[in-house]
């Protein structure tokens, strides 16, 4: 795929692709998270919640990565101040004339409300939209999610309605909201229109 795999940063924030050595740390924060992460997951044997072992995330990487080289995903590591902190996953990429993927995310809750996921996204959406050459990205997130929610809605992805039963999380098939950006949304990048609204909205003191 045109672009990957690459890292990139912006201020404490990066993305950088998955590797085997981040093994112990995944584990670590995916069971200390377990009770922040569970209601909104989807039910995947592959990269439970709570295991002792290190096989669910080498088998996870070992997808992601082959997905990768087909082209059919992007998967990166947040990190913050250079610190394993979360994950972001362009998947469900569909080429042709659809140029179309769906992004996902979470974060370790230490690091919540700092603005780490919101200016990781945009930095994936302009590195799809600009580099990759996508045209579609959405956001599927659970109605309850407040805090997702929030995420997508402060960068202008637009909503386009409920998906009836989309995916099955924490023990039955839950409804979601579409979110979604195209392209021609964000003609002069999402990044630098994030980071103008957060300056603006937080302007340094003197």
């Amino acid at each position: 795929m045109r672009g990957w795999p690459v890292t990139l940063t912006e201020g404490a924030v990066g993305l950088r692709p998955l590797r085997h050595r981040d093994a112990a740390v995944w584990r670590e924060l995916r069971v200390r998270n377990a009770d922040w992460l569970r209601p909104w997951e989807p039910t995947n044997p592959e990269t439970p919640l709570f295991r002792s072992g290190l096989g669910p995330y080498l088998s996870m990487v070992h997808t992601m990565r082959r997905e990768a080289r087909q082209g059919l995903a992007l998967p990166w590591v947040v990190t913050h101040e250079d610190e394993f902190a979360g994950q972001l996953t362009i998947g469900a990429v569909v080429w042709g004339s659809a140029r179309s993927a769906q992004i996902g995310y979470w974060v370790d809750r230490q690091v919540a409300g700092r603005g780490v996921i919101p200016t990781a996204v945009a930095l994936a959406v302009d590195h799809c939209f600009f580099t990759v050459g996508l045209h579609r990205l959405e956001a599927n997130i659970r109605p309850e999610n407040t805090a997702s929610r929030r995420v997508v809605e402060k960068l202008g992805f637009r909503e386009e309605g409920i998906r009836r039963r989309h995916l099955h999380i924490d023990g039955a098939w839950r409804d979601h909201i579409c979110y979604a950006l195209t392209v021609e949304d964000v003609p002069g990048g999402l990044r630098a229109r994030w980071l103008a609204e957060r300056k603006q909205a937080f302007p340094r003191r003197t």
